[in-house]
């Protein structure tokens, strides 16, 4: 519960203002907030307290404006997320369950931590470092919660408590007062920025591999001496290549930049026909055998295959995964197929989650049982999946008979290459 000597501020707004004054929250395990009640181990903290820009304590357990498959997720689960934005989604999944554990097991403070999903999680850090001032997961203060805020947010603004809000000028003078019914309407407002705070990333962008590039272009420019201007006769003369570059490479212009390999997504869920185990001498040389019982290590792997339409010349390099945990942003603008169950978690982690708008941006691939009906599911993905079928394994025919095999593998090939065309690779593409 907050702190009853000052306006109670939501919780959300608290936690945002705290961290943008660099003044992080304590966890306690009592309301009072002494310092004999200060934890570092948030299975045993009941509470919250805040020490800016006012004092003020919060149960763990309290319900935020944050919602979650239209549940409100408690202060315990936001202030978690907080402490794990900067671990990698299986890290912090796993913190999570262990901090359940902890908090079920005798002496801990019971409850439940939710975890939230990738997207909810980006956009919840984003709205907490004041890089967005939106979100569409918060539900918007309203009524008296509203203006309470406002009067909370015109002291913070003052240093008092109590009143509207003083604005300072620059030279120390007291400006003019903000009614806190106009302090509201500015609360409401949408704040326009940069490029950078519009696209709401919460990371800079590695543009090393750019620079790399360019030193090769620049460096050369920078080591050429200065010439004096030509004359009438000699502007008319063909240059010759400069001292510093050998004549083979000036007449052979430079090579293009090496193009970005396409991208793969297959299924991790144990039901799937196609696994990192098998994947790969399915596409290569057009034969199908049933998984291995055992799990892989593999994570990645690379095929070639050459695809007369997108270049002629060079056989290109796809890359096989079946998770996006290691994905950069931009690694998504290079999936060109992804390989489906027909089962919806698997796209939870993906950057459109929802299978109309992942198929409507990348090739889906539906493997299945010659003769065994699709499943529903799949047939109301529409036209962005295709549906293909092998025939059964059967135990003890060690893959004899299976010339069938080599066509459902050419047509894959087929859908992808017609797919990538559609979308602009080529020979010059990247």
């Amino acid at each position: 519960m907050a702190d009853g000597s000052a306006v109670p501020i939501d919780p959300l707004l608290i936690l945002r203002s705290s961290i943008a004054s660099n003044s992080p929250p304590v966890p306690t395990t009592s309301a009072d907030a002494s310092a004999a009640s200060a934890t570092d181990n948030l299975a045993l903290a009941t509470h919250l307290h805040f020490s800016s820009p006012s004092h003020q304590t919060y149960e763990l357990s309290a319900p935020t404006r944050f919602v979650s498959s239209s549940t409100p997720v408690d202060l315990r689960s936001i202030y978690f997320a907080w402490q794990k934005k900067d671990v990698a989604i299986p890290d912090y999944i796993a913190s999570a369950q262990q901090l359940n554990e902890e908090l079920s097991t005798l002496g801990g403070a019971g409850g439940k931590v939710q975890n939230l999903v990738f997207v909810e999680r980006l956009d919840l850090i984003t709205w907490l470092e004041g890089a967005s001032d939106e979100s569409e997961y918060i539900t918007p203060l309203a009524g008296e919660e509203a203006r309470a805020a406002a009067v909370g947010a015109a002291m913070v603004a003052s240093g008092a408590v109590g009143g509207a809000a003083t604005v300072t000028s620059a030279s120390g003078r007291p400006g003019k007062t903000i009614d806190p019914r106009l302090q509201e309407i500015y609360n409401g407002e949408r704040r326009m920025g940069d490029r950078n705070t519009v696209l709401r990333g919460i990371k800079p962008t590695d543009f090393s591999h750019v620079r790399k590039s360019a030193e090769a272009y620049l460096g050369r420019t920078r080591a050429r001496p200065s010439a004096p201007a030509p004359s009438a006769s000699t502007a008319l003369r063909p240059a010759p290549p400069p001292a510093s570059i050998p004549p083979s490479i000036a007449s052979h212009p430079k090579k293009p930049t090496r193009r970005p390999d396409p991208i793969i997504l297959l299924s991790p869920s144990a039901s799937s026909l196609l696994r990192m185990s098998n994947i790969k001498p399915f596409l290569e040389a057009g034969s199908y055998a049933p998984p291995a019982p055992t799990s892989t290590t593999t994570t990645i792997l690379h095929i070639s295959r050459l695809l007369p339409s997108i270049d002629a010349a060079r056989p290109l390099r796809f890359i096989l995964v079946d998770s996006p945990d290691q994905f950069k942003p931009d690694y998504w603008e290079r999936v060109v197929a992804v390989f489906t169950t027909g089962q919806t978690w698997q796209f939870k982690s993906y950057r459109w989650s929802q299978p109309g708008d992942l198929f409507a941006r990348v090739l889906g691939v539906y493997l299945g049982w010659r003769g065994e009906e699709v499943p529903e599911a799949v047939r109301g993905w529409g036209r962005g999946v295709v549906n293909v079928g092998v025939d059964k394994w059967i135990e003890g025919r060690k893959g004899e008979g299976r010339w069938r095999d080599r066509e459902v593998v050419e047509s894959i090939w087929g859908q992808i290459e017609g797919w990538m065309k559609g979308r602009g690779w080529g020979a010059n593409a990247g």
